[in-house]
């Protein structure tokens, strides 16, 4: 390509003529991941965009070089002119740039895959009582996972066999290339593809776990669920998830509660609310009533004259806090319940009733409403 069919290299990367460092830094991941060749193998184009993608940025990271392209041009930076550069990278580090890219663990410059890798996270969901939320239980999991194959003890070889280092890699895991820029020569290091980035190749893999060195099992856990628990969290059992790779750390089990619905109680943090009706005489003489809570029923004095969807306080009869001792109340809201089928007596002995005197509420709203009745 001549420098006539060259495309500016700011157009290349994306960024203006003032971008700034960490700009240029942030175009370049973004524009080389898109077209980096272990993600388009094989693909002409794709490759001949990571090279102007590498070469843009090579100039314009420098501050030298991209100090005599912003006066020269391409002129300023090819070797085969008086103002032109080193003739090459000069040095320049790519592996710091693609190890943040790829995590250090991409098949593409300086990232190593054949180092330990964490198991995978389980998830499940457990479906447990109100009362067993609110006071703690033991529960057993049935979990079916990848465990560490016993025959071979997780290394994927035949039983009094053992996998053997890579002569192409020498154990490594990684080989490298050399691909010729319009700059000079990079170094790209990718994945063994013979060991694909194990390191070691299995000559004569386990019958049992095909050379995986893993196997399905289920395994049944008991699990501690704690006082106080609420219904969508999570338990988190470090260690039970499944195995790492290459000598990496097993994932976690974590275990999401769901809790059945109460027929008399319902939740609200570490409160608890209760809606219980009373008769129509309790309400008006008053009355000791006896109230259910999660710890059984108690007895509670309702004063004379307590009206419909009044709502009391059991103090410390809620849920127990799931980290600090004391607990949360109980609400009690109280429905009267307007009695029916009343004998000819009992109407005339309520009839006794209906004076205004004895319905403060219905006083006061019959002074506030009389205009309308005029």
């Amino acid at each position: 390509m001549t420098m006539a069919d060259k495309r500016d290299y700011y157009e290349v990367l994306g960024v203006s003529k003032n971008a700034s460092e960490d700009d240029l830094k942030k175009a370049y991941r973004k524009e080389a991941k898109k077209y980096h060749p272990d993600l388009h193998p094989n693909d002409k184009e794709a490759e001949a965009k990571f090279k102007e993608i590498n070469e843009a940025y090579a100039v314009l990271s420098d501050a030298d070089k991209r100090a005599k392209y912003d006066q020269f041009g391409h002129a300023g930076v090819d070797p085969n002119f008086g103002a032109g550069g080193d003739g090459g990278f000069g040095g320049f580090d790519f592996g710091d740039i693609f190890g943040d890219l790829f995590g250090g663990g991409f098949g593409g410059f300086g990232g190593r895959r054949n180092g330990p890798v964490r198991g995978n996270d389980i998830r499940q969901v457990i479906d447990i009582t109100f009362e067993e939320a609110a006071f703690g239980t033991k529960k057993k999991l049935s979990v079916t996972k990848m465990e560490s194959c016993s025959s071979c003890h997780g290394s994927g070889a035949k039983p009094g066999t053992s996998p053997i280092t890579c002569s192409h890699c020498n154990g490594t895991g990684q080989v490298k290339t050399q691909v010729r820029t319009p700059l000079g020569y990079m170094t790209n290091i990718g994945t063994c593809p013979h060991c694909r980035g194990n390191g070691k190749i299995i000559k004569e893999p386990c019958r049992d776990c095909r050379g995986t060195g893993k196997v399905r099992k289920n395994s049944v856990i008991e699990i501690d669920i704690p006082a106080g628990i609420d219904h969508g969290q999570t338990i988190q059992i470090s260690g039970k998830g499944e195995p790492g790779d290459k000598g990496g750390p097993n994932g976690d089990l974590l275990v999401t509660i769901r809790i059945s619905k109460h027929p008399l109680f319902t939740r609200d943090g570490y409160n608890v609310y209760i809606s219980m009706p009373i008769t129509f005489v309790q309400a008006a003489l008053g009355a000791t009533v006896k109230v259910p809570t999660i710890d059984g029923a108690v007895e509670y004095t309702i004063p004379e004259g307590t009206q419909s969807e009044t709502t009391f306080r059991l103090r410390g009869k809620g849920i127990p806090f799931i980290r600090n001792k004391g607990r949360g109340d109980q609400f009690v809201k109280v429905t009267v319940e307007v009695p029916r089928n009343l004998t000819q007596n009992q109407k005339e002995l309520l009839k006794e009733f209906e004076e205004d005197k004895n319905y403060k509420q219905k006083k006061t709203f019959m002074d506030k409403a009389k205009d309308f009745f005029k």
